[in-house]
């Protein structure tokens, strides 16, 4: 590390991630007009379950959704988009076309990314309010929420600033990308993140807890980022060869050459999770709306939602176990057909050994992938469920870092790490990954 920080260009690509971090922070502090801050306390000061899965987005916005900031949607409207295009690529001929155009493709594409991740901020942005005003039971802005009559402006004047604020990280994240070293909108993420964990350790040791559950806690979270580290770097690797021809003096020489592809065992990253818990907001939310309802049914309906569904409960976590691994097999799926690996390992000129090029390379390489995922979707679940268990076996529930929160703090450091070691070695360093 002390070799990144002594070479000059690296010290200031690193210096400059640092900035645009701190800008973010700087900006996760700036409230939307008029916030209601007594709502807000009471929001999350209740102990159901929407006002536990309110503190989780919290936590994942570095404290900005506790505060209504203009960063509370942080840039999770353009995650949703880019998973809606990635959908929608091979499903769309044209996307298709664009994402085999190269580089110029690429750019069209993230253009319309951008452009749909605007009413995607505008939808979450809307909802939010909604479900922060129903939790509180008061507005939580100086009037209620409506799109109609005098709340409209002010309604609207909120809307606009959290997709302002949304818009103006997903740049950030692209400037410490284009200038910085790592992923900036992961960066952007993980900067949320690790700035709310500093919260949980004085609600962990105040909740009387005995010593035992803490150090249980600490084993649990411990043996959770191993974990993460071994299957994030887990890959199958299958054993390709390449003919080469090659004229020398007139004659002609066929060589052969060997490398691999590489089937990484959590090809879908936290993609699965994000779907999962995404839906799984949905009964709560509709439970709410139901509860207000003067139809005996209707209360009954939304009494069984909220108890069934609520984030304390064990159906709960089924549920979101079984989202997590049907996602995981479909967005792995999807991501692999777009790649298309048999038909450009065929035009390479490599084929694998003891199997023939086209459609039984491209079988071949689907039940392997089709059992490696299967370990990575089940992981993936389990990483999705860990709350539930660790709550369970240490009783501290103040514990609000879900594995999905450690899942990305992982990923984004090894990554960011791997980038690091790369610019090392370009300039003939060790590097620090051994």
């Amino acid at each position: 590390m002390l070799d990144s920080w002594s070479q000059p260009e690296v010290r200031a690509k690193l210096a400059f991630v640092f900035a645009m971090l701190v800008v973010f922070r700087f900006v996760a502090h700036i409230p939307i007009p008029g916030v209601n801050a007594g709502a807000l306390d009471d929001v999350f000061n209740n102990n159901d379950s929407t006002s536990a899965f309110l503190g989780t987005l919290n936590l994942f916005s570095g404290g900005a959704l506790r505060q209504l900031s203009v960063a509370a949607l942080g840039v999770y409207p353009y995650i949703t988009a880019s998973i809606i295009m990635q959908i929608m690529i091979p499903l769309v001929p044209s996307l298709q076309a664009l994402s085999r155009e190269g580089e110029a493709g690429r750019n069209k594409i993230q253009l319309y990314t951008h452009y749909l991740a605007v009413p995607m901020a505008v939808v979450q942005g809307y909802s939010q309010l909604l479900i922060l005003e129903s939790v509180a039971g008061t507005p939580v802005l100086e009037t209620p929420i409506g799109l109609s009559g005098a709340a409209a402006l002010p309604t609207f004047a909120a809307v606009i600033s959290l997709v302002a604020g949304t818009m103006f990280l997903v740049w950030l994240g692209e400037l410490i990308t284009e200038k910085g070293i790592g992923n900036g909108i992961s960066l952007i993420i993980f900067g949320g993140i690790v700035a709310g964990v500093p919260t949980l350790v004085p609600q962990i040791f105040d909740s009387n807890i005995p010593f035992f559950g803490i150090l249980l806690l600490a084993i649990i979270v411990i043996a959770a980022i191993l974990s993460i580290v071994f299957f994030q770097e887990a890959q199958r690797r299958v054993p390709v060869q390449y003919s080469r021809t090659q004229f020398r003096g007139g004659r002609q020489y066929r060589q052969q050459g060997a490398t691999h592809i590489p089937l990484r065992v959590l090809s879908a990253g936290m993609i699965p999770i994000i779907f999962a818990y995404s839906i799984m907001l949905f009964p709560s939310f509709i439970g709410q709306t139901l509860a207000t309802s003067s139809t005996g049914f209707l209360n009954d309906v939304a009494n069984f939602m909220t108890d069934a569904f609520g984030q304390q409960n064990a159906p709960y976590y089924i549920v979101v176990f079984i989202f997590v691994v049907v996602f995981t097999f479909f967005y792995t799926f999807v991501t692999f057909q777009q790649q298309n690996l048999a038909e450009n390992l065929q035009k390479q000129g490599g084929f694998i050994p003891g199997i023939r090029p086209g459609a039984p390379t491209a079988q071949y390489i689907t039940r392997v992938l089709i059992r490696i995922t299967w370990a990575g979707a089940f992981f993936l679940g389990l990483i999705a469920v860990m709350p539930f268990f660790a709550t369970t076996l240490t009783d501290v529930q103040a514990l609000t870092l879900s594995g999905t929160g450690l899942l990305i703090v992982v990923g984004v450091v090894l990554d960011t790490m791997k980038q690091l070691e790369a610019q090392l070695m370009m300039r003939n360093y060790s590097g620090f990954i051994r």
